[in-house]
């Protein structure tokens, strides 16, 4: 090969794997940093085996039941957005930089949203849940991984919004009447809540909004009654899934469908 082509060559294998090289940098994702919000604090309620927290602002019931368990918090007003809020997860630590005698060092515990906090106009400023203040009222187990004192009741923590993680597919529970359809839906994973929902019947090619009734549960005001039915769902972040024809034909209130369709 002659000398000029042999240089050519070189400098073309040269331009090549820095072109790879620069490639490999500028494709290269990397997580955005964590960060930790601070100023919070975190009580407890409903008792050691978690019972009095049962049920709540959210809807979801039996919280075992439903698979949410003893890892759950009611939040405080500026956090619970009128219920937009539930079913997000928070990664949550003792602060101890504030007070590390409160604290168990190196642990943290992720929450479920399943409750509010509301505030108490017992207080001046409407207590530790009043509007604008970030606290979480946590399960009691909860509360326990990183808190170190039951008799103190009350420590400073750091959180952090995280992606929920679920075992198994949404779940769409429909109450309610003829002309009333109050659909709750659990098990959400990524985000966790909710940002928007449609139906639509299986004698219809046109999506239906619902609208957030209360916490987690979503009403329809149209006739769906024993009609096959499929939702469209949208989180907070965007992602949207449809579960197509999750209820079958012939259904009655009261019973709950689960899908085979998850929320990264």
């Amino acid at each position: 090969m002659a000398p000029s082509r042999v240089l050519a060559a070189v400098l073309l294998a040269l331009v090549s794997a820095a072109a790879v090289a620069a490639d490999s940098v500028t494709t290269t994702s990397t997580s955005p940093p964590v960060v930790w919000q601070k100023g919070a604090h975190a009580t407890f309620y409903g008792g050691a085996d978690a019972s009095g927290t049962m049920g709540g602002a959210c809807g979801y019931g039996n919280l075992y039941a439903a698979g949410y368990g003893s890892r759950t918090a009611a939040l405080s007003t500026v956090l619970f957005n009128d219920g937009a809020s539930c079913g997000q997860c928070y990664k949550i630590a003792c602060d101890r930089k504030e007070n590390p005698a409160l604290c168990i060092p190196g642990v943290t515990v992720t929450v479920t949203a399943t409750n509010f906090c509301p505030p108490n106009w017992g207080y001046p400023d409407g207590g530790w849940c009043n509007t604008v203040r970030p606290h979480f009222d946590m399960a009691q187990p909860a509360w326990e991984k990183i808190g170190a004192d039951t008799r103190n009741g009350i420590i400073p923590v750091i959180y952090q919004r995280v992606p929920c993680v679920r075992r198994g597919g949404v779940r769409f529970t429909i109450n309610g009447h003829d002309y009333f359809n109050l659909v709750l839906v659990t098990n959400v994973a990524g985000a966790g809540s909710i940002k928007s929902m449609d139906v639509k019947s299986s004698d219809s090619a046109d999506w239906m909004p619902m609208a957030r009734n209360w916490g987690a549960n979503w009403h329809s005001l149209a006739y769906l009654s024993g009609k096959m039915l499929s939702f469209r769902v949208t989180l907070t972040d965007g992602q949207t899934l449809v579960f197509s024809n999750v209820v079958p034909p012939g259904w009655t209130f009261g019973l709950t469908f689960a899908s085979n369709l998850q929320f990264k």
